[in-house]
């Protein structure tokens, strides 16, 4: 990764961070209903693996999907605004948290039921390759899959890298292991703590430092390949942790403060500033001016939700189904 790199790596990251501390304000302040599921602390696997995705692939993702949507470009205005209820939302205020999408950069969404989603993207996996060996259309095209180790432990789990391999689809599957399925830690939701390993008897994969986006954009990149090149699928283990609770209303019982502030030792946004810092690519300076940019963006965000208008009630019924083709 070149300088350009790391810097546009590290901008994003803070938008998230950004993003996602202006979310949990106006939570508190009831302008955000519903669930909200903050990804503050696991920046670095979203804008690593993304970050390696060509604009032809594909991303699907589970119900922490504002850390992911941003890192695919997503616009923050219309994201916020959809966290508000608004029309001018990307999905006209009907989605909510949850399900973010934009089917012009092949995001398709945050998904609400936990491990269903995988099945939909080995879905869209074997339409690329059905496109690609029966119909004979140039589609190079991949699916990463977001999602966590509590995921892991359900059958849509087993279908989804059993079809996946049997097939040899063009699948990378991305566990975000941040050792918590909601409230109940690794070691008690799961007999196989390496996540991995669930899947070695189906495709190769490996356990990454999902705090370190070097490390994650380079096993990406490689996993992305595999997959492209015609392998079949390949699983990547990030291991990271959330800084804040499984939701925002979350009591978190299940740790200490003491946890949490030993863990911000290993904030990935930090790191990657210090090793910017290190390799002489940013100053304080500079750095100061990237926050101040980044939370000037987020702010005008915010105004843009406030000000938008909330959906006509005459289009309740509007936009259930896709129109037909």
């Amino acid at each position: 990764m070149d300088k350009q790199d790391l810097l546009a790596d590290y901008r994003t990251m803070l938008l998230i961070r950004s993003f996602e501390e202006h979310c949990q304000q106006q939570y508190t302040r009831a302008r955000i209903g519903g669930f909200l599921h903050l990804y503050v602390g696991q920046e670095a696997v979203a804008v690593g693996a993304i970050g390696a995705l060509k604009p032809q692939d594909h991303l699907v993702t589970h119900y922490r999907d504002h850390g992911h949507a941003l890192a695919r470009g997503l616009d923050p205005q219309p994201l916020m605004a959809e966290l508000f209820g608004r029309q001018t939302g990307t999905s006209k205020g009907k989605g909510g948290s949850m399900h973010f999408a934009d089917d012009a950069k092949h995001f398709w969404g945050g998904y609400a039921i936990v491990g269903a989603h995988l099945l939909l993207a080995v879905g869209i996996a074997y339409g690329i390759q059905y496109k690609r060996e029966v119909l004979g259309q140039d589609d190079d095209g991949v699916v990463m899959c977001f999602f966590g180790d509590g995921a892991t432990n359900g059958g849509e789990f087993y279908e989804a890298i059993s079809l996946a391999a049997l097939y040899k689809l063009p699948i990378v599957f991305l566990c975000e292991n941040n050792e918590f399925a909601m409230g109940t830690p690794l070691s008690v939701h799961t007999a196989v703590t390496e996540i991995h390993k669930k899947a070695s008897p189906f495709m190769p994969g490996e356990r990454i430092n999902g705090n370190d986006v070097v490390e994650v954009r380079e096993k990406a990149s490689a996993a992305i390949e595999h997959a492209r090149s015609g392998q079949g699928p390949y699983f990547i283990e990030a291991m990271t942790y959330r800084l804040r609770g499984h939701s925002a209303a979350d009591p978190q019982m299940y740790r200490t403060r003491e946890d949490i502030a030993a863990r911000r030792s290993n904030d990935p946004i930090e790191l990657l500033k210090q090793k910017l810092l290190d390799e002489g690519l940013l100053d304080n300076k500079k750095a100061k001016k990237i926050e101040s940019e980044v939370e000037k963006e987020v702010e005008a965000a915010v105004k843009f939700a406030e000000e938008s208008p909330a959906p006509e009630l005459s289009e309740a019924w509007d936009d259930i189904y896709a129109q037909p083709l």
